[in-house]
């Protein structure tokens, strides 16, 4: 699904992000509700970040990437955690690119989400590169999702990606 977000593009830079594990739901400006499977995941776009939100009978896992203010966790480039009965893993990368392979990317990723069932993305009224995007799956006893983050006047992109899976008991 592509959606066009009712709020102007603010000057956000991708070293703003922060992420944090956890916390409640805030307010979006687009929501996905998904069912993978037995699993519910809510897909939340809040501008020029994200919040995914994973209810499962094993609990709750919310996942934020954000300008947050007063946070002191920039984005990791990894985590990998336990939350109870699940294993959570999470990967994030920063690209630079030229403004001409900037554009081109960009409409390659927002074409990839929009038509598919389980991808949210939403752009900014004037600013066609400005974007946020989110894609997920099930695969298993896993839950994964991808989101890229669109900062055109800087030529980045932050792409991150999410594994929550089922802890494999250890092996002796």
């Amino acid at each position: 699904m592509l959606t066009t977000l009712n709020t102007a593009y603010t000057d956000t830079r991708a070293a703003d992000l922060a992420w944090a594990l956890g916390r409640e739901p805030v307010p979006a400006l687009a929501v996905l509700d998904l069912d993978l499977a037995g699993a519910g995941l809510q897909l939340r776009l809040l501008g020029a970040s994200h919040q995914v939100i994973l209810e499962e009978e094993r609990g709750t896992c919310s996942e934020t990437v954000a300008c947050i203010p007063g946070s002191s966790t920039p984005l990791p480039l990894g985590v990998s955690k336990r939350l109870g009965d699940w294993e959570y893993e999470f990967a994030a990368r920063v690209e630079t690119l030229s403004q001409g392979s900037f554009a081109g990317r960009a409409q390659e990723l927002l074409a990839l989400v929009a038509d598919h069932p389980n991808g949210l993305a939403g752009t900014f009224p004037g600013a066609p590169n400005a974007f946020t995007a989110m894609l997920a799956q099930r695969d298993g006893g896993q839950v994964r999702w991808r989101t890229w983050h669109a900062y055109p006047q800087e030529g980045r992109l932050v792409a991150t990606r999410t594994r929550v899976g089922v802890r494999m008991p250890a092996v002796l």
